[in-house]
């Protein structure tokens, strides 16, 4: 447990996955992968690296525009990096299917600039930069998608123009990890300048099952030695994987990295970090002096650790609860794709009224763009909401839901006879699965639980979600709670973790379908 002196790890406990951190002034901002969901791009703000709270996000809307009205649920914006410099916060993410893109703004807070697409190509991941103060040079270093590219396990070095907006050559590969014995899958590069040398914090061996990794070269195209300056040991901290470094203003160092806890996601952890006084290597190089980083408890991730020397803050989380006062939803809220117009609609009473969007693909909500989603709790929670169905055609539906790559959910539903009925389905996963943009045919759903009427077309939705992701369904109807279905675990997508989602459909056909209105979301611990 956490006290004052000390913190708990993970320090976000949710899937804020390939997290990158900066320092501006007394504030420290972190961003993390969004991959399809919209708006992308999350900003979040810490003054002391344990309490955080999301602030808004960097992107309003995917593009090409034309190419994400559906859902791409594990590509998009893959491994941010935030930098200072300037006087103004940038953002670099690779989309593995279009190039290395990048945004820039005043304050954190925006106005951000469009995304501007740095380097067009496929397979071009896990984008860097760097501004050398001393020299006035900048660099980029960036990773490879073997899906898009055929290539993995190196590290490509440019120079890039000082404005941030091209690169100036071809790039050289500066770090070939199949050229260092048992390094295998080498991604996600951060690149520092400290103490003479360039440094690149790299993880390799897989996001479940590798190491954290440091290079240093005393120039930026190589050679590199290389040291795992964090690996797993006897903890239950898999991976740990893909990072950052921040100092603060009192020159203490921290780094914040991942572990890949399955349907969770990618949550957070917070490791000491010092600099040692360049012992021995366990690199490849032949060790030029200098010292090396040493992050956790001499290189083992920590579970419990004394608190950065910073001013003590309040208890702070990103947000989850929401009344939608007016019908507008809290920043916590993503879409599974761009959303469309007239999806929700503002009013002047509290609630989320979403329209019942028509879709040939309402049967699988995998396909839909219009859910909206939140992440997933890693400790056991209880998700709650009330749901009012005012839509009017047959086959209208909204409820609340568990989305993954098998999902289930819990909701109301319009029959032909024009009853609402309170019902439960899932689907289950497809071997194989989560092709971008998805490709049918996908599995179909099935009910869950006893469908049963639901009077007014009122209902009280309930989610318990428990250890190990395993979620209890339960509902009430207006006569006190009652539980529905088995046990659902539910289940990731590739690289994202399982959402919690609202929706509203219909089948596909012309004219209006109705709304749905939920108010009072709420998510409690257990």
């Amino acid at each position: 447990m956490s006290t004052p002196e000390t913190y708990t790890n993970p320090v976000l406990d949710a899937d804020w996955s390939d997290p990158d951190v900066v320092r501006a002034g007394d504030d420290f901002y972190l961003t993390a992968s969004s991959f399809g969901r919209v708006p992308g791009l999350p900003l979040l703000h810490s003054r002391d690296l344990v309490n955080w709270t999301l602030v808004g996000h960097a992107l309003d809307r995917l593009e090409p525009e034309e190419e994400v009205a559906t859902p791409r649920h594990d590509c998009g914006v893959w491994a941010p990096s935030l930098r200072y410099h300037d006087d103004r916060f940038w953002i670099f993410w690779g989309d593995p299917d279009q190039g290395i893109f990048q945004v820039n703004a005043p304050d954190v807070r925006g106005p951000w600039t469009r995304p501007h697409l740095v380097q067009p190509g496929r397979g071009l991941i896990d984008p860097c930069p760097l501004w050398d103060e001393e020299t006035g040079e900048a660099y980029l270093v960036h990773a490879w998608a073997r899906s898009r590219s055929g290539v993995k396990n190196r590290l490509t070095g440019h120079r890039m123009h000082p404005d941030g907006t091209s690169l100036l050559d071809e790039g050289k590969v500066i770090v070939d990890g199949d050229r260092i014995p048992g390094w295998f899958t080498l991604e996600g590069p951060k690149l520092y300048r400290h103490d003479g040398w360039f440094w690149i914090f790299a993880p390799a061996g897989g996001v479940a099952t590798g190491w954290q990794g440091a290079f240093r070269s005393r120039g930026f195209f190589g050679p590199y030695e290389e040291r795992i300056v964090l690996e797993q040991g006897d903890t239950d901290v898999n991976g740990p994987h893909q990072g950052g470094w921040v100092r603060t203003a009192a020159g203490e160092d921290w780094f914040l990295h991942f572990q890949q806890r399955g349907a969770y996601g990618r949550v957070v952890h917070l490791q000491p970090m010092r600099w040692d006084d360049g012992g021995t290597s366990r690199s490849s190089g032949a060790g030029s002096g200098g010292g090396w980083p040493v992050l956790g408890e001499e290189g083992a991730p920590v579970a419990v650790h004394r608190r950065p020397a910073l001013p003590p803050q309040p208890p702070a989380a990103p947000a989850t609860d929401d009344d939608f006062p007016g019908g507008r939803y809290g920043r916590q809220w993503q879409w599974t794709a761009n959303p469309g117009d007239g999806w929700a609609t503002q009013h002047s009473g509290d609630g989320l009224r979403l329209t019942c969007v028509r879709s040939d693909d309402a049967d699988d909500l995998r396909r839909l763009p219009n859910i909206l989603t939140q992440r997933l709790p890693g400790p056991p929670r209880a998700v709650e909401v009330e749901l009012r169905l005012e839509g009017t055609e047959p086959g209208a539906r909204a409820g609340l839901v568990v989305l993954g790559d098998a999902y289930a959910w819990i909701g109301l539903e319009r029959g032909a006879d024009g009853t609402v009925r309170l019902v439960h389905r899932f689907a289950e996963a497809v071997a194989g699965a989560v092709p971008a943009p998805i490709a049918g045919p996908w599995g179909s759903e099935r009910d869950a639980g006893v469908p049963c009427p639901a009077p007014g077309g009122r209902a009280r939705l309930r989610i318990e979600a428990g250890a190990g992701a395993r979620c209890r369904f339960r509902y009430d109807l207006g006569d006190g709670p009652r539980p529905s279905g088995p046990v659902f675990a539910a289940t990731p997508w590739r690289w994202v973790g399982a959402l919690l989602g609202l929706f509203a459909t219909a089948p596909g056909g012309p004219g209006p379908a109705g709304t749905a209105t939920f108010t009072r979301f709420r998510i409690t611990p257990l």
